[in-house]
């Protein structure tokens, strides 16, 4: 017997480079080698607009970008997932950070690291105690509007760049209001250096996909703003960017009490992970691997201490910049290592040629990239589909506008939670009837043609017997059973009821009790394993034929009216 597989197997598991470097083919190598490249043209624009969004220096954008690739390709388990700095996060840190560090600008990049540091603790927390599924309770509506309210904001935030007006403001509402009162000094030149910036950008989106047009468009604006002089000109520019590779060390701590700390921290993992999960998983599919969604917690725990070893800020992966590494042609995360790379020898050789990059270009690059974030036409089928997933997604959005995006998230995953227990609170509760010809049976209500049951009401809950719904199933069927004189016989049909709790068992009770005052009969049917041992745990066998609990409705039905419970004669 040979006990070697196992501990390699878990081996692999924890460290995914042992299982894909095992596999590497050298034909992969140019492909990663091109996807680490375009990756880095790409990182370069985004993570200095990002930075800038996240009042930070544009460098710290590009250190989270190479630290955080580094971390993620040693233990993350996606192949094409990138990972840096993200729009969402960038605005959450500008929104949080300065008010916790007073107007100190060193104390502010401290908390900022602390905050990547905190993030990365949460991380293996969350994968120590296997807390993947928690973060499933935030639903896909609800994502959808705090994707739309979080664009809105960071649209709002970038436009006084984009205008070369002063902004400001506390939400997305004051921001529009101290806009609209400074549109009179809006300065033409700015405008339009950002104007053309952007529509070069949504021109190379649509004709050039996965092509390095971000970089292209900075290339061209540092060049022109160098030959024309247009710092001089009352342009404002990023200014020089400080050479050579970021200094490790350890983040500053006990610069902020944990209940301070702990709410930014909280959000970023929420943030981070979901939409580096969903991201991964789109990827995953189409390459055909399998994703582990546990692992996960500990890629980006990794990229998140990675970053703040580096004085960098909280990253995390994105769809965009992962779909440019994927279309460039990314087999393994070798490409984020070549990526980081090459964002090395750029701060190491070439941070120079950034110094005259107008900062309405920047705008325009948050703006290209953030835009897509606002998905009316999601919006639009939710409200025709379902209107209770339009509520909880203007719920998010109009949170993420008022309370900034920390307060916006925490309040929409709150909201999830209580859209989950509204829905769990009123089940279809399907009162059945037979089809024609069979022994079948289905819910009279949304099939025509089924055969009404003569003096007996069978109906079926279509949810688990919990303690947030219980009262509307004994509600519903007692108003049934008063529409419809004569019956004999009332059913409960469990075989489509996974679980049930005690006050559903209570409930069960109750409506036995009722029935039992009317002289009518009571059984239940089609009852799984769990709930029969609960069901007789409560003493519903005492009331009820607990031989009848596993049969199905039909041999119930074609014996006859089953004899009366004890207590009933």
């Amino acid at each position: 017997m040979n006990p070697q597989p196992e501990p390699r197997m878990s081996w692999m598991r924890f460290f995914p480079p042992a299982g894909w470097l095992a596999a590497y083919r050298t034909a992969w190598l140019p492909s990663d080698a091109t996807a680490g490249i375009t990756l880095a043209a790409y990182a370069i624009p985004v993570s200095l607009a990002y930075a800038a969004l996240a009042g930070l220096p544009p460098q710290v954008g590009i250190y989270g970008y190479m630290l955080g690739g580094i971390g993620y390709a040693l233990f993350g388990s996606s192949r094409q997932l990138a990972v840096g700095p993200t729009s969402a996060i960038s605005l959450m840190i500008a929104g949080t950070v300065g008010v916790l560090a007073g107007g100190d600008a060193m104390r502010y990049a401290q908390i900022a690291s602390l905050a990547a540091c905190a993030v990365a603790v949460l991380c293996f927390i969350a994968w120590l105690f296997k807390l993947s599924v928690l973060v499933r309770l935030v639903s896909d509506s609800i994502l959808v509007g705090f994707k739309a309210g979080a664009g809105l904001t960071i649209i709002m935030s970038q436009l006084p760049s984009l205008f070369g007006v002063a902004g400001g403001g506390h939400n997305f509402f004051d921001r529009v209001i101290n806009l609209a009162g400074q549109l009179g000094d809006i300065s033409p030149l700015i405008l339009a250096i950002g104007t053309v910036a952007l529509l070069l950008l949504l021109l190379g989106e649509r004709l050039l996909p996965g092509k390095p047009v971000g970089i292209t468009i900075v290339a061209l604006s540092i060049t022109v703003a160098t030959l024309l002089g247009l710092p001089s000109l009352g342009v404002p520019v990023t200014g020089k960017i400080p050479e050579g590779l970021p200094t490790l060390g350890l983040p500053t701590f006990g610069l902020l009490e944990f209940d301070d700390l702990f709410p930014l921290a909280a959000g970023c993992v929420l943030l981070a992970y979901i939409e580096g999960v969903s991201a991964a998983r789109s990827f995953a599919a189409k390459h055909g691997y399998g994703l582990d969604v546990r692992q996960e917690f500990l890629g980006l725990g990794a990229a998140n201490l990675a970053a703040a070893f580096g004085h960098g800020y909280p990253v995390a992966g994105g769809l965009s910049q992962s779909a440019v590494n994927d279309s460039a042609g990314a087999r393994t995360p070798l490409a984020l290592i070549i990526c980081s790379v090459t964002l090395g020898l750029c701060l190491l050789f070439f941070t120079g040629l950034l110094t005259n990059l107008p900062k309405a270009v920047l705008a325009a690059i948050v703006f290209a990239a953030v835009y897509r974030l606002v998905d009316i036409r999601a919006l639009v089928r939710m409200w025709q589909v379902s209107r209770i997933d339009f509520f909880a997604a203007s719920i998010a959005l109009v949170a993420v506008l008022l309370l900034g995006i920390l307060q916006g998230v925490l309040l929409a995953s709150i909201a999830s939670i209580f859209l989950l227990l509204a829905r769990a609170s009123q089940p279809n509760v399907a009162f059945l009837g037979r089809l024609p010809g069979s022994g079948r049976y289905s819910d009279r209500a949304r099939h025509e043609g089924v055969e009404p049951l003569v003096g007996v009401i069978a109906f079926r809950p279509e949810a688990s017997l919990l303690y947030i719904n219980a009262e509307t199933i004994l509600d519903t069927v007692l108003i049934a059973l008063q529409s419809s004189p004569g019956v004999r016989l009332v059913a409960c049909d469990l075989s489509a009821s996974p679980y049930i709790d005690l006050a559903g068992a209570r409930m069960l009770h109750d409506l036995h009790d009722e029935l039992a005052l009317r002289h009518v009969t009571f059984c239940i049917v089609g009852a799984h394993a769990q709930l029969r041992d609960l069901l007789r745990a409560e003493g519903l066998a005492d009331k009820t034929d607990s031989l009848q609990w596993l049969r199905s409705l039909d041999s119930v039905l074609s014996d006859g009216q089953p004899n009366a419970a004890p207590g009933m004669a």
